[in-house]
């Protein structure tokens, strides 16, 4: 290795083959997930990270130039997962469109109960923790919010085909106005460790679509 070679190696490019380097930036966005779903972004120090996946910071800083790129890989990452687990649900076409956010519902609570309550959802936690206050970071959240409740709104409407609920009913305001109060469930069961907020929102919300 020529002294030039070896001067690039110690600025910071990771070491080995394309597919090692691939595995150690999905790595650092897989713990970093898990880290700021439990304590957030602004609590989240890049060292502990790095200590917990024994990544040295040169290899950090190769992957993203800030520890706000990081953060909206994180966010990325996030919605991804979440998307296929919406679609997963509420596209289940052996089950009935209601009983589909049903099981979403139940596979949530359940989720919340095996991490004992420090996990909830990671793009409410941040939109709680930035509000307006970090652009970059609020525009692309309330995207996801909107990806979420057009998800949603299919359901319903199907919900609404099959007989379920009232076809009159306003579907979109229904989807938006059920993960306003889902997050704000979570974010109660997480403060009491209870999924007592996650049924009381679940049974009020399907009593109004069968009002």
């Amino acid at each position: 290795m020529t002294n030039e070679t070896a001067s690039k190696t110690r600025r910071g490019r990771p070491p080995g083959d394309g597919k090692q380097r691939l595995d150690t930036r999905d790595a650092l966005v897989r713990h970093g997930l898990e880290v700021l779903t439990e304590q957030g972004f602004s609590r989240t120090g890049i060292e502990q990270i790095l200590k917990h996946l024994n990544v040295p910071k040169g290899s950090f800083y190769h992957y993203f130039s800030s520890k706000e790129s990081f953060g909206l890989a994180v966010i990325e990452s996030y919605a991804d997962y979440f998307q296929h687990k919406l679609d997963r649900w509420f596209t289940d076409e052996r089950l009935t469109p209601l009983t589909r956010l049903a099981r979403f519902i139940e596979d949530a609570r359940r989720s919340m109960i095996r991490y004992d309550f420090r996990r909830g959802c990671l793009i409410g936690n941040l939109s709680q923790e930035f509000g307006r206050s970090h652009p970059m970071f609020s525009e692309r959240l309330e995207q996801i919010f909107n990806d979420w409740q057009c998800r949603l709104k299919t359901c319903l409407d199907e919900a609404g085909k099959a007989g379920e609920i009232d076809t009159a009913l306003n579907t979109e305001q229904l989807a938006a106005f059920f993960w306003i109060g889902w997050e704000g469930a979570v974010m109660r069961a997480r403060l009491t460790r209870s999924d007592k907020p996650l049924l009381l929102f679940a049974d009020t919300y399907f009593h109004l679509l069968k009002k």
